[in-house]
């Protein structure tokens, strides 16, 4: 089972990116789906959340300007992300939960002011 996460780059402040992290392996049953991010020198912190059902769940720090979202029949999520800031720096982690956690390699999100 892999998770194969893809969409981070380099953006000016008040950029947009979208990220995508797509299941794949025979991965089946998927529950909660997400991603985190981990900023250089400090804790991996949770950004966002899908269930099955869609329903989503943002951090504070992003709430209005990320939006998740989940295609049920490709195991497939994204992160579609507005006014960036720098602050949003960091590598960003998809995972996958069902009888266990499965995680992405990372994606690297640089933001410049």
């Amino acid at each position: 089972v892999q998770l194969q996460a893809s969409g981070g780059g380099l953006v000016q402040a008040g950029g947009s990116l979208r990220l995508s992290c797509a299941a794949a392996g025979g991965i089946t049953s998927v529950n909660n789906m997400g991603w985190y991010r981990q900023a250089p020198g400090k804790q991996r912190v949770l950004v966002a959340t899908v269930t099955k059902d869609q329903r989503t769940n943002y951090a504070d720090s992003v709430k209005g300007r990320f939006t998740i979202s989940r295609d049920n029949a490709k195991n497939t999520i994204y992160l579609q992300m507005v006014s960036l800031k720098p602050e949003d720096t960091a590598i960003y982690y998809c995972f996958a939960v069902t009888l266990t956690i499965y995680w992405g390699l990372g994606t690297e999100v640089t933001v410049s002011s």
